[in-house]
């Protein structure tokens, strides 16, 4: 055993296009996806919308089968092997915490229902106990005093305290990985930095190794130990966070890191080269699919997609320019 938690070895999910006389085409929505995450760490995944982010995760947790490639979990295949039969310690190991408060609860249960089904279902404790241990979990995110919101329906809490809920109930099962999909990007702007201090403090609390997932490069500086940068399906940046932002190596971190608002300038947002749109995932260019976008295009960058190459220590980039 390594201190790698999780590792995607050419991850690939492709999905099928379901249209008349075109069964054959795909949308190529992730394609050899390499990642590792170590026990005790945040790697922030980063990318607009559309670049494949939610896959990867979705692909991680099985909610999506995986169309190629790997992924291993404590050194073990999550897809043919140790956990090939859907088996309940995948699922308590691996939580997903989704973007979405408001529809990621069900409206018509109490959060005293809610909360009490991971208890029960995974023999984290006896019957008896789970009232304890509610209010315990409930605690940790900072929701008290816990009992006054047990017998709550989720329509009459706000968006950050169904957030905590669902923070909540992820932890309930005692999990080695988060997955975090975009968990602040609908709550207020003045709640998002307490959720993410929360996050970290349970981080340090647990040593929960999370995969944070935002299009906000700033966030992911902010909470993250590793940057990795995704469009259009593919890795184009990874590395230490403080280096991807200090020294940005591709062109789209580049492009992100502009769209991010700058207090020494008064938090204006530079000017985008926005000209054209991610290419389709269905009918991808055979070269570069950032170059249409880039304004350090090479003649090659039409031609082949670069390798991931390693151009400083754990700092690796996919760019005909290094």
């Amino acid at each position: 055993m390594t201190d790698k938690l999780l590792q995607l070895d050419n991850a690939t999910k492709h999905f099928k296009v379901r249209k008349f006389l075109e069964s054959n085409q795909k949308v190529r929505a992730m394609e050899n996806i390499n990642l590792e995450i170590d026990k005790g760490e945040i790697l922030s995944l980063v990318g607009e919308s559309g670049s494949g982010k939610s896959t990867t995760a979705k692909v991680i947790v099985k909610i999506h089968p995986l169309t190629s490639g790997k992924i291993l979990f404590k050194d073990r295949d999550i897809y043919n092997g140790y956990y090939d039969k859907e088996s309940k310690e995948y699922k308590q190991e691996v939580q997903m915490i989704f973007q979405d408060p408001f529809g990621s609860l069900n409206p018509t249960h109490t959060i005293r229902s809610i909360l009490k089904r991971p208890f029960l279902i995974h023999d984290i404790c006896s019957p008896k106990k789970v009232e304890m241990y509610m209010k315990q979990k409930l605690k940790e995110v900072g929701l008290e005093p816990p009992g006054q919101f047990l017998d709550k329906f989720p329509h009459e809490l706000s968006g950050g305290q169904l957030q905590r809920v669902n923070i909540a109930r992820a932890m309930a099962v005692e999990p080695e990985l988060l997955l975090a999909d975009e968990p602040t990007s609908m709550l207020d702007v003045s709640i998002r930095i307490n959720m993410m201090n929360k996050m970290m403090e349970l981080k340090e609390k647990n040593n929960i190794s999370y995969l944070y997932i935002t299009h906000n490069l700033a966030g992911a500086r902010y909470i993250a130990d590793r940057i990795a940068v995704m469009y259009a399906g593919l890795l184009v940046e990874i590395g230490p966070a403080e280096r991807i932002i200090q020294n940005t190596l591709h062109p789209y971190t580049m492009l992100l890191k502009k769209a991010a608002p700058q207090p020494e300038k008064g938090f204006s947002e530079e000017k985008m080269n926005l000209s054209t749109e991610i290419p389709s995932l269905i009918n991808p260019p055979t070269g570069c699919r950032f170059h249409p976008r880039c304004e350090y295009k090479k003649p090659e960058c039409d031609e082949k997609i670069p390798d991931m190459r390693e151009e400083n220590e754990g700092h690796f980039v996919r760019c005909y320019l290094y």
